[in-house]
């Protein structure tokens, strides 16, 4: 069986698309690779690193639910050592769910570790379980909405720095923001070990998720640097393959960090020349240079989601539209457009029009206008599924395309 460690350098080297392996994967399997006697990676759907040392395990992250009976069963084979010590590299809920399995062995209670942050994330999941339901059906085009509850609050927590061990094996945490305002990495000195948690999944930073909370971009950038200047052997990920030597883990992640940069640096210049936010998103792009890494591929979030959380950081919730500060109700504006053009027919004639032609921009914009004028018109909702539908299979991000299909197949009249 081919090695996590050689599907990680085929695709490093080109030899391998990215599209094979997505880092993203919600029907992974957990597979577990020893990176020395004391520690293993297991890479499931969020990846987890066990540490083993005399009569101790440790783990960096537990699972989702779903992955969580695969974790323990892998970790299992690897080894029979008690669960003392879990790190939850932040709040997400696929990254904390194997703990609860691990103390249900009768082994005792192991020590969860975590920012002071993720019991305030806990809580506010609680007050929003039915929204991020809703987000998961949307996002992975679930046939229902999905959130769990029952969290595994930490037992101790941090705000800057702080260390553990497992057996005689050090761990090192540092907070930095990121896609989280709870996010923890971790180094392993001693194993030249870097346990990054979604800091790098192996695609375009996760930094501006159209449905989620406020993400750090250039905090972000500046614990990416942090991590390569210690020179790690070894990077394993919150998401995606493990990657093996120091300049290839270097690499990797100064380049996530320029990328990041310079998408900030980009954004924060035309905010300060009184841009509009659609001029921005229209003009900002990576590094050329940088858009044929196979690490930064948008196939999950992607850039233009990037700079709106920027604005949303720095700037607020205005775009710089007037019409926009105190707007009328969709359907309103949407029915004066239609009056206009001549009923909600001709928005949808142009509608395909455009979509034929591959501008979904525009497409979407008159489809959604004569859906909101007329929302029951059968041949309104068939076109807009059809467009939505469209769109959704041209785009590469998982946010995107979540978006899209569910805008599909919500409009779908046949189903």
């Amino acid at each position: 069986m081919t090695s996590l460690f050689e599907t990680s350098e085929k695709i490093l080297d080109g030899r391998l698309s990215i599209a094979a392996h997505h880092p993203v994967s919600i029907a992974s399997e957990t597979t577990l690779e020893p990176i020395s006697d004391r520690v293993a990676f297991m890479e499931t759907f969020a990846n987890v690193t066990a540490i083993r040392d005399g009569d101790e395990l440790g783990i960096v992250d537990a699972g989702s639910p779903l992955h969580a009976p695969g974790i323990v069963d892998a970790t299992r084979r690897w080894t029979p050592n008690p669960l003392r010590t879990a790190v939850f590299t932040h709040g997400h809920v696929d990254h904390i769910y194997a703990v609860k399995l691990f103390e249900a062995e009768g082994n005792g209670s192991a020590k969860v570790i975590a920012h002071e942050a993720v019991a305030d994330r806990f809580r506010r999941y609680d007050l929003t379980n039915g929204y991020n339901g809703v987000i998961n059906q949307r996002q992975f085009q679930l046939d229902a909405p999905f959130f769990p509850g029952d969290y595994r609050y930490p037992d101790e927590t941090y705000r800057s720095t702080t260390s553990t061990s497992v057996g005689s094996v050090d761990l090192q945490l540092r907070h930095d923001r990121g896609e989280t305002d709870d996010s923890t990495w971790v180094w392993i000195p001693e194993e030249k070990v870097l346990c990054t948690g979604d800091l790098f999944i192996w695609a375009s930073p996760n930094c501006g998720n159209p449905q989620k909370v406020q993400r750090f971009c250039d905090e972000w950038a500046v614990a990416l640097r942090a991590m390569a200047a210690l020179e790690p052997e070894y990077l394993l990920p919150g998401h995606g393959l493990p990657i093996a030597g120091a300049a290839r883990v270097r690499t990797v992640l100064e380049d996530t960090a320029r990328y990041l940069e310079s998408l900030f640096d980009q954004t924060i210049e035309m905010m300060n020349a009184g841009a509009r936010l659609t001029d921005i998103l229209a003009t900002v792009r990576p590094p050329t240079d940088l858009e044929d890494r196979p690490w930064l591929q948008p196939v999950y979030d992607e850039p233009e989601f990037i700079v709106r959380n920027i604005w949303r950081l720095y700037g607020g919730w205005y775009d710089g539209n007037p019409a926009n500060l105190k707007p009328a109700p969709d359907a309103a504006v949407a029915s004066e457009i239609a009056a206009l053009a001549g009923g909600a027919d001709r928005l949808v004639e142009r509608a395909l029009e455009l979509a034929e032609g591959d501008e979904f921009r525009l497409a979407g914009h008159l489809i959604e206008t004569a859906s909101l004028a007329a929302p029951d018109s059968v041949e309104v909702r068939r076109a807009r599924a059809a467009i939505f539908g469209r769109r959704a299979e041209v785009e590469r991000s998982t946010m995107a395309k979540g978006v899209f299909s569910w805008a599909a197949k919500e409009s779908n009249p046949d189903t």
